[in-house]
């Protein structure tokens, strides 16, 4: 197998390709995933509303892009992939994408990732705090004569929000007709884009693959359209626990299995039943009997945030689950977290009692999504909500 630009010992902050963008704008930029990215710019809880309202441009081009080829044998690109994912990436259509893990051997999450079939390709969106690793394992896992590139040279933004199709569609004209994760090959200005209908705010959304040359001049005119705003880190993490979608390194990490993380729909049905993939064994005895814990949705008593970190205990102070990530929900107006905590705790409703820096919070298990998601799909409304998310 072969692999192009993928540094080694990466220790410095990285610079996006909008960094000189992002500042001229007033955003205020602190480390992140390996790059320095932009917190915010106006204010955390302004530029969540805004994209919950209107549509939201955030810079995501952290983020892995990888193309995998094979001498135009997408067959051969699709039975090496299937050997290391669960996912079910023969039955993808051109120009549908599908929600996957990259597990280890014992069924644990390495990442979670987007996969497109793109002709005789398939284009793979990994994280970017785990992009090398990923790199190197898929480097280890998969053959010679497949050929992975990492497109580095690409930038890749979203934008998120209802109005997020009316904006983009001034500037590319046909985005509309995509629907909830589908992608294509567009043009801007000369330009190749590659755009997807899917995002990680719970809102309809896209997101666009262009040349770090155009990055610049492309966000200028979508934040010239009256919708779009920029958007900075803290409003994606917000948007993204109200969605209720997991953030890796978090939320899952190599000790989780899809099974404790309520990530069962990424298992497609032909993968369960051939139990051909990482962790088969253990992942489809614990979806027989049941995960000893269980990513769940709390909503905490009170508006004090309860963080990651923050333990789950029992009555007699026992510690016996934790929380991955928590904070103040704008659009609920109250604390929300996720958190893993015993099988018989998980049900809605159920009472738990939460413990941050020795101070007591009182939280009930809620279904997640906190706030219902908005894609837009081929057959449904726009207020359809969904399961799965990017």
């Amino acid at each position: 197998m072969n692999v192009e630009d993928a540094p080694e010992g990466v220790e410095e902050p990285q610079i996006l390709p909008l960094d000189a963008w992002h500042r001229a704008r007033g955003g205020r930029m602190v480390p992140f995933a390996g790059y320095l990215m932009p917190v915010q710019y106006e204010g955390i809880m302004a530029e969540h509303l805004w994209t919950r309202e209107s549509a939201g441009l955030f810079d995501v081009s952290h983020m892995g892009q990888l193309v995998f080829t094979h001498d135009g044998d997408i067959a051969t690109v699709v039975r090496a992939l299937e050997s290391v994912l669960p996912g079910d990436v023969a039955g993808l259509g051109d120009g549908r994408m599908r929600y996957s893990l990259l597990l280890n051997e014992e069924g644990g999450i390495l990442d979670d990732l987007m996969v497109t079939r793109r002709g005789s390709e398939i284009y793979m969106v990994v994280n970017g705090a785990t992009k090398y690793d990923d790199i190197g394992h898929l480097l280890d896992a998969l053959p010679d004569d497949v050929t992975m590139n990492l497109q580095d040279e690409q930038a890749l933004l979203a934008v998120q929000g209802p109005k997020a199709v009316d904006a983009l569609a001034r500037l590319v004209p046909g985005v509309e007709a995509l629907v909830f994760m589908t992608a294509g090959a567009f043009d801007w200005n000369g330009h190749a884009l590659w755009i997807s209908r899917s995002g990680y705010t719970g809102e309809d959304g896209f997101e666009v693959s262009i040349p770090a040359e155009a990055a610049a001049a492309f966000a200028d005119a979508l934040c010239a359209e009256p919708e779009v705003k920029p958007i900075g880190l803290g409003a994606r993490d917000s948007l993204r626990l109200e969605a209720g979608l997991p953030l890796y390194g978090h939320d899952l990490d190599p000790e989780t299995t899809p099974v404790m993380a309520d990530l069962g729909f990424a298992l497609s049905k032909r993968r369960r039943e051939a139990a051909d993939f990482a962790g088969a064994q253990r992942i489809l005895a614990e979806r027989e009997a049941g995960p000893a814990v269980k990513r769940v949705g709390l909503l905490v008593t009170g508006r004090q945030p309860v963080r990651e970190g923050a333990s789950v205990v029992a009555e007699d102070g026992a510690v016996i689950g934790r929380v991955t990530s928590g904070g103040f929900a704008p659009t609920l107006g109250a604390a929300i977290a996720m958190a893993y905590v015993p099988a018989e705790l998980a049900a809605p409703g159920s009472g738990v009692r939460l413990v941050q820096r020795g101070k007591v919070h009182e939280a009930t298990v809620a279904a997640m999504p906190f706030v219902p998601h908005r894609y837009v799909r081929a057959s449904a409304s726009p207020q359809t909500p969904s399961k799965a998310g990017a």
